[in-house]
């Protein structure tokens, strides 16, 4: 059987659907190519799921002792967390909402079957 190992980012000030943009393209990479993909994508979102890539292979590492250079992404995932409305003012005294989403990413690591 083996080991997955996993790290969450509960409440992040990026829209769901912005991650996920990114989660689409680490997903069953090696750790080290989702890093250079991550590091170069020039998206704003990338920032806070590189941290939790790089908080999956700490724990991966530190917790169950496993090789960093033998892991994979086993999944990645961006769940909308609650949301912040908020009101613009408009012409003629109405009031237009604004959501401020938040998400909650979470990366699943595992050793190279094989």
């Amino acid at each position: 059987m083996t080991t997955k190992v996993k790290a969450t980012a509960k409440y992040v000030r990026v829209s769901p659907t912005k991650v996920r943009q990114l989660t689409r393209l680490i997903a069953g990479q090696h750790v080290d190519e989702a890093r250079r993909i991550l590091q170069f994508a020039d998206k704003g979102a990338a920032t806070p799921l590189l941290k939790v890539l790089n908080s999956a292979i700490a724990n991966a590492e530190n917790n169950d002792g496993l090789d960093p250079e033998d892991l994979v992404v086993l999944s990645a995932t961006a769940d909308e967390g609650p949301t912040m409305k908020r009101y613009q003012p408009r012409a003629m005294g109405r009031a237009y909402r604004i959501r401020k989403r938040t998400s909650h990413i979470t990366v699943v690591v595992s050793p190279v079957e094989g």
